[in-house]
């Protein structure tokens, strides 16, 4: 079956005309970078026309970004190639007709991670898509984190179905999982080596040739299909359990009485041939659209694919244990308010409290699965009054954000910092005292942003994630 795909692969010829389906932060800097790539005539960006993202097509054929938050150069690029006529955005499916590859960056989060089934609803839609299109020859590649299995089951089998023709004969299909992180979207792109499986030999070469064109530094690391998925869910997973060690560790130190950041120091002070003792940052809870739902996909594939999975003494995975612990820290942050509001003489119920930060990261509006709501919640339903400031957010959240940080402030019994954004690590401790118009006003670092002795001295209630030495302070009395 490979030598008839191949033949039809070197009847087509180099890839010239490429479809990036998602017009998204993983489809939007793809498809601008396959179109500045002096190897493309054309590339189009689908984008299916909804009344909750059909007005990016537009925006886009403007030359105008429909992203939050600062993206280096990709504004720029996005016009260079509009201008250029190499992009061109549509919700007229019929174009994928033409194209010699097409890849789909369609999210894939789960509804509910307790049941393991994600909602591949959009993904199924936009594989059918471009099955009722799709014509020999033609490579398919599928760039959204996926659950293992997935591309040589699910998705073959809606291609195959709505196209009439046959994986890995009459078109090729791959994995090429996007490993981007918002503001830094196009350096991701050109530089992190590029995951590539294939279903079959042709499929691989025919992915590889095209990722070769948008990668600069980055290297390609060729695999089956399945390796490729497990390898970005993996990747994921991983990342998250490092973090919820790092969360576990600051609980702990929290409960000793001693500073995280003096242990994560020393920790880090080992080092020599074959030493890793790398320790990440704790903090307020894990966000994003990645690390929330990943953890999940590759405990589904590990089921699906390979039956009974055997743990120690009946435990359950590691995985699923990092993903429940980071998801307690907003929790946390509640708990660790509410004990400042005591020491402060002050019952939740009635307290006003400022969230500072809605973004689930640093300098960026990404406000995806922010672990900034459930304390939003948790507070809310204690009964208090919550306001929130981000200067990034913009986009509807569901919650109103205050882009005044004053507004914010004034009259807070509390404060909590959920985001690390740059604004916030020059709050000056008088200054806040003074609009709070509290004698003792709580602060809760989530993200390591303040000193807490600058705090502490200005009279404050101070609370810190892993800032044992802190956390029980002598309030100091106004002078």
């Amino acid at each position: 079956m490979t030598e008839k795909l191949q033949s039809l692969i070197a009847k087509r010829g180099p890839i010239r005309k490429i479809g990036v389906v998602g017009m998204g932060y993983v489809g939007i800097p793809a498809a601008v970078l396959f179109a500045d790539s002096p190897a493309v005539d054309l590339v189009y960006g689908f984008q299916r026309d909804s009344p909750s993202s059909g007005y990016k097509v537009a925006m886009l054929n403007r030359g105008e970004l429909p992203l939050i938050g600062e993206e280096p150069e990709l504004p720029e690029l996005l016009r260079t190639v509009v201008k250029r006529g190499t992009f061109r955005s549509t919700a007229d499916f019929s174009q994928i007709a033409g194209l010699d590859a097409v890849a789909l960056a369609i999210q894939t989060p789960f509804a509910n991670p307790k049941d393991l089934i994600p909602d591949f609803q959009p993904l199924l839609e936009g594989l059918d898509q471009v099955g009722t299109y799709l014509t020999p020859g033609t490579l398919v590649v599928l760039e959204s984190t996926i659950t293992p299995g997935t591309t040589t089951g699910m998705a073959r089998d809606v291609l195959e179905r709505a196209s009439d023709l046959v994986a890995g004969e009459d078109f090729a299909l791959a994995h090429a999982p996007e490993r981007v992180m918002v503001g830094r979207l196009l350096r991701n792109i050109r530089e992190h080596d590029r995951i590539v499986g294939g279903i079959d030999e042709a499929s691989t070469r025919r992915a590889v040739e095209l990722y070769r064109l948008v990668l600069t530094t980055g290297a390609i690391i060729p695999m089956t299909a399945t390796a490729a998925e497990a390898t970005k869910t993996a990747e994921n997973a991983f990342r998250d359990l490092q973090i919820a060690a790092a969360n576990q560790l600051a609980l702990h130190c929290e409960a000793m009485g001693v500073n995280f950041y003096d242990v994560r120091a020393g920790v880090d002070s080992l080092k020599g041939e074959g030493i890793t003792r790398a320790v990440l940052w704790p903090g307020a809870g894990v966000g994003g659209h990645c690390l929330t739902k990943d953890t999940w996909h590759l405990e589904r594939g590990a089921r699906e694919l390979g039956g009974d999975l055997q743990y120690p003494n009946g435990a359950a995975s590691i995985f699923g244990v990092a993903r429940a612990l980071n998801d307690f820290m907003p929790r946390h942050m509640g708990d660790l308010l509410v004990q400042g509001l005591e020491r402060a003489g002050k019952p939740l119920r009635g307290s006003k409290i400022a969230i500072l930060g809605w973004a689930f990261i640093s300098d960026s509006g990404d406000a995806r699965n922010t672990p900034a709501e459930p304390f939003f919640e948790l507070m809310r339903n204690g009964g208090a009054r919550v306001e929130v400031h981000d200067p990034y957010v913009e986009e509807d959240v569901g919650v109103r954000i205050e882009t005044d940080l004053e507004t914010v402030l004034a009259g807070a019994d509390a404060i909590a910092l959920f985001t690390g954004h740059s604004q916030y690590a020059a709050l000056n401790p008088g200054h806040v005292k003074a609009l709070t118009g509290r004698e003792h006003p709580v602060i809760v670092d989530g993200r390591n942003v303040v000193d807490p002795d600058v705090f502490i001295e200005a009279g404050f209630v101070y609370k810190g994630i892993g800032r044992g030495d802190r956390n029980g302070h002598p309030i100091r009395e106004a002078v």
